[in-house]
């Protein structure tokens, strides 16, 4: 029996009002059965569920009468502070990313001897399987993240050991995967050029001469066509994205998944979906849309009252979206600073000058001032936290100053997470008694008879 068009709309819209009647809950009975919504407690803080030895995300002090006092943020990568991390291979002149990757892998940090076997078996390992290759220039797929999400699954049927979740394979499937990630992702957006944009397929090898950030580079834009510069700020991007907690949502899927024992490849592409969400992975594009809308709508960038202004607007749901939100202001952890941000800030400053935009960067930096002033006295007393910018606020303004395009950016953060997700995979599978993740909801539906069909209304 077929079903037509409009028989189809009439079906979709009869089963519309009973499924939404029945999937909403009243918020108030998570406070009755104090249940932890979004696993939140009350002061925002996430709920303990396990046990880390690889990131850790600072931005309160516990007092002795166990209140919480903010503190500047702190990143910290196997035990060691981000900042000094940067700093230390930033002072000798060379990226970084594959050293942190070594990090959060082994808790240790290499020898000289031990990166460079380290980046050269990294290096070896771009190149993709000629099949996949070639069914990546036929994939169909305006969204990246989806494309990349099916070429991980693909890469499942090039491994004869797929389903192997031994202590040695996981380390050579994660390796594989961080190694391909640029090169999958350059590949999928020149296909999404050519399919539609109309551009010219441009094909390039990886070459294993090249830094990881030097090869995304040289992959999207060609020999000659980024600054060391460009270079030296995307690997410090890549560095401050690797690792972030356990708990945060993609980190937290992939644990989540892992924890079932299924492969790699299934459990790398479950924190891709996760990620892919926009209010996980793709809050630097929010920013970036709301600070177009405000170089256009302000016409002063240096009126801190004009700005000021504006920005109330914006909270009050007058202006912009109408959400209310000022993207890119606000943590779920980090109250005074987001050491992310004050990193990046510090090499978007540099960039800016290098590419003529310091009017542009002075903006940015009036609006995160003043953003964080006006949210402040907007919520008043019913805020009970200082803000700061996230990460977010700037990495989608370097991004654009590096000249990325913006369908790579939520890719971007993908194939830097890369390092995190296989570290907490390789730790959840490595507890002596591990258990599957299984947390508890409570049904708040009271028992009710069944009726027979012609007993229903």
């Amino acid at each position: 029996m077929g079903i037509n068009t409009l028989e189809l709309d009439n079906l979709i819209g009869k089963l519309s009002e009973p499924i939404e009647k029945n999937s909403k809950i009243d918020t108030s009975l998570f406070e009755k059965y104090n249940v932890k919504r979004g696993l939140r407690n009350a002061d925002h803080t996430g709920v303990l569920v396990g046990l880390t030895r690889i990131g850790d995300v600072v931005g309160y002090r516990k007092e002795e009468d166990g209140s919480l006092q903010a503190i500047d943020g702190k990143l910290l990568y196997r035990g060691i502070d981000v900042d000094d991390l940067v700093k230390g291979f930033q002072l000798e002149k060379r990226h970084g990313f594959d050293e942190t990757v070594y990090l959060l892998l082994t808790g240790e940090l290499p020898d000289q001897a031990e990166l460079n076997n380290f980046t050269n078996y990294l290096a070896f390992n771009r190149k993709l399987p000629d099949n996949l290759k070639n069914s990546l220039m036929g994939l169909h797929g305006k969204n990246i993240m989806n494309i990349l999400a099916r070429s991980v699954l693909v890469l499942y049927n090039y491994d004869d050991d797929s389903d192997d979740t031994s202590a040695k394979q996981l380390i050579t499937q994660s390796l594989g995967l961080i190694a391909k990630f640029p090169t999958v992702i350059a590949y999928a957006y020149h296909n999404y050029v050519h399919q539609f944009k109309g551009g010219t397929m441009s094909i390039r090898h990886p070459d294993p001469g090249l830094s990881t950030a030097e090869n995304l580079l040289y992959l999207l834009k060609g020999p000659d066509n980024y600054t060391k510069l460009d270079a030296d700020v995307l690997d410090l991007a890549l560095v401050l994205h690797a690792e972030h907690g356990g708990g945060n949502n993609s980190t937290f899927t992939i644990r989540v998944t892992s924890s079932s024992g299924t492969d790699t490849y299934s459990a790398v592409a479950s924190a891709i979906a996760s990620l892919k969400g926009p209010l996980h992975g793709g809050a630097n594009l929010e920013v970036m849309k709301m600070m177009e809308h405000l170089k256009k709508e302000i016409h002063d960038w240096r009126d801190e009252e004009e700005i000021e202004n504006y920005l109330m607007k914006i909270l009050k749901k007058k202006a912009y979206n109408g959400t209310g939100k000022i993207y890119g202001i606000g943590h779920a952890v980090y109250t005074i600073s987001d050491p992310r941000a004050v990193l990046l800030k510090e090499k978007a400053r540099e960039l800016a000058a290098e590419k003529g935009l310091s009017e542009e960067f002075d903006f940015y930096g009036r609006i995160e001032k003043l953003g964080i002033k006006t949210f402040m006295e907007f919520k008043g007393s019913k805020v009970n936290k200082t803000v700061c910018v996230n990460v977010d606020f700037y990495s989608g303004f370097v991004y654009s100053m590096i000249g990325l395009p913006k369908e790579i950016y939520t890719p971007l953060f993908a194939m830097s997470r890369m390092a995190g997700w296989a570290a907490h995979r390789i730790e959840e599978l490595n507890f002596e008694q591990r258990r599957i993740i299984r947390p508890a909801y409570k049904n708040i539906l009271n028992p009710r008879p069944y009726s027979t069909i012609t007993e229903r209304p």
